[in-house]
């Protein structure tokens, strides 16, 4: 399967990036909706990634400080062709937008595995709706497709 990208903004696109966010996060992880969308949308660079029927089955987006974040994909789509494709994408709005360094929180148990990808914890461990979690930094350049499953 060969899917497309589109990079998009909070504005023009927010019926899908709620609906995606809404589906993973909300209904199928129970977290809290109040925790899933704040005020870093509205400047926040977005991705979808769009499947058969041009049907959007992935979301993605980057801050304007870097942090990659609000990774969701629909269940019957997590594969590592999606996952690679909505990096990708990320990765090459960072670079174009000279952003040097990336960020990601992760789930305290993948701290070990992030560190093995080459991104070190930044500041202390907090809490996100219940679930302990930890800043990880990595340079652009050295960046290599984390545990997405724990990224949020």
């Amino acid at each position: 399967m060969i899917y497309s990208i589109e990079a998009v903004r909070w504005h023009t696109a927010r019926p899908h990036l709620e609906a995606l966010r809404r589906t993973v996060f909300v209904l199928e992880w129970q977290l809290p909706e109040s925790a899933e969308f704040d005020e870093l949308d509205t400047d926040a660079h977005h991705v979808l990634v769009i499947g058969e029927n041009k049907k959007p089955i992935a979301t993605g987006r980057l801050t304007q400080t870097g942090e990659l974040g609000r990774i969701a994909v629909l269940r019957g789509y997590r594969n590592m062709t999606v996952y690679k494709t909505l990096f990708s994408a990320l990765l090459k709005l960072a670079s174009v937008n000279n952003i040097q360094q990336v960020k990601v929180q992760s789930a305290l148990e993948s701290v070990e595995y992030h560190q093995t990808r080459g991104f070190k914890p930044e500041g202390p461990v907090f809490m996100e709706a219940g679930v302990p979690m930890q800043k990880m930094v990595c340079q652009l350049t050295k960046f290599d497709l984390p545990d997405v499953e724990h990224i949020h």
